[in-house]
């Protein structure tokens, strides 16, 4: 029976064709709710991230490289090259002045914006303090967002060994990108230092910082494209970062024995970065596993996180299964908007990314999930025991944590829209070397 209120508006029973409600008209591109995520690297250390994206086989991401060095764009991996070759470079870089690489991109910025069309998230990488990604990347930013893209920068800061004049000029460009993204994610590289291994090669070092940066972007992809049974969309994550200034991001899993609580942990904490959740006002979560998850371990988990943020904060999670997780639960988070326009520094960082807060961490790794040797997409992992996994996390945190529960009221926490049925599988200074930048 057609209601009244649809007869007033015109409507008639033949208006409700089989074929007007028919699920088979509910085609691809009216149900294709992907978004079109590029991920840019400028410079010799944005490039070397999008090389370790490709590596790792990531999907359903689009990239870009952009540099003035011609020989390090020729060895890149990405589907879109940009060279960065001008009168002043000749192919050569940008010597490590920041204004060469401005000028450079303002003069291919027409390239740029080419290159950047049609997307819906921008992730802008470099390594702040040299030439190109200092000087270019806050062109490239401005490129996106004026073409109404959600603009990240994911960005690291120099050793302080590398000198005073390659520290200042990070800060610079760090400051300059700031205005151009709608959120910014900076990871210092003297904290690596912090990594429990002292025996690292200068390699896996990078590679863990390179980890780090990698493992904030996966974090966002990994929410907005996953097929999810509570699903986090685009425009949740836009809602979280939009105009958002300083934003944080982690990824933890855990396995065994309080599982969800410790993988939460392990992403609200990292010794790769520089600031703490604390006080933030929106927050993203989304939490993976199997199907046996159980409420009272997904309750803990997020309340962990929740008693972190701002009592006001506004809280959106989402719930994926994916069977072949089997007893691993896997905790992303997205911290952003806070009162400061740089999150409060946590002078207590743990030694260990992922190291447990309840007990003392042991110096020998899990082998269960990964190896210190050689690093995966995620930072270095060291501690742990048998029944936590210590995985990748990009939100910095003090190493406290207390046991969850609600003691009072949560904050505004949002549940997006539940789907029907489970998803399936799814110069004095030290210059560093391109290929290790």
């Amino acid at each position: 029976m057609v209601s009244e209120d649809i007869q007033e508006e015109g409507f008639t029973p033949s208006d409700l064709t089989d074929d007007s409600i028919s699920t088979q008209d509910l085609d691809n591109k009216e149900l294709n709710d992907k978004t079109i995520i590029k991920v840019v690297g400028v410079g010799g250390g944005g490039g070397n991230a999008i090389n370790r994206m490709v590596e790792e086989g990531w999907q359903n991401v689009e990239f870009v490289a952009i540099n003035t060095d011609a020989r390090d764009l020729l060895r890149n991996e990405a589907t879109v090259k940009i060279s960065l070759s001008d009168e002043t470079s000749r192919g050569l870089g940008a010597g490590a002045d920041p204004e060469k690489g401005r000028q450079a991109a303002l003069n291919h910025e027409s390239d740029i914006r080419q290159a950047l069309q049609g997307a819906d998230m921008v992730f802008v990488t470099c390594g702040e303090g040299g030439g190109t990604g200092t000087g270019a990347s806050p062109v490239v930013a401005r490129a996106a967002r004026s073409q109404g893209a959600l603009t990240v920068g994911v960005v690291t800061r120099p050793f302080k060994f590398e000198g005073e004049r390659r520290a200042e000029s990070a800060d610079r460009g760090i400051e300059a990108l700031r205005k151009e993204v709608d959120a910014l994610i900076v990871i210092p590289n003297d904290r690596l230092s912090s990594l429990a291994d002292k025996n690292i090669t200068i390699l896996n070092a990078f590679k863990a910082a390179d980890g780090a940066l990698l493992s904030g972007i996966q974090s966002v992809t990994e929410l907005i494209n996953s097929n999810a049974y509570i699903h986090v969309d685009f425009n949740d994550v836009t809602t979280i970062l939009k105009d958002s200034g300083t934003a944080l991001f982690g990824i933890g899993q855990s396995k065994g024995s309080d599982r969800a609580i410790h993988a939460s942990e392990i992403a609200v904490t990292s010794p790769l970065l520089e600031a703490s959740i604390d006080g933030a006002h929106g927050i993203l979560i989304n939490i993976a596993g199997s199907e046996d998850m159980q409420l009272p371990e997904v309750y803990e988990a997020v309340d962990l996180v929740r008693k972190k943020a701002s009592p006001e904060a506004q809280i959106i999670w989402g719930l994926t299964f994916d069977p072949d997780m089997g007893d691993v639960i896997r905790v992303s988070v997205i911290a952003a908007g806070f009162d400061s326009e740089t999150p409060q520094e946590d002078a207590d960082q743990p030694l260990i990314a992922g190291e447990k807060p309840s007990s003392a961490a042991t110096t020998q790794p899990d082998s269960a999930i990964s190896s210190p040797e050689v690093p995966s997409i995620k930072p270095i992992q060291l501690g742990g025991d048998e029944n936590s996994a210590v995985s990748s996390s990009t939100s910095a945190s003090s190493a406290s944590a207390q046991q969850a529960g609600y003691q009072s009221a949560p904050s505004s926490v949002q549940m997006p829209a539940q789907h029907t049925e489970p998803a399936a599988d799814t110069t004095g200074d030290i210059d560093i070397p391109p290929f290790l930048r």
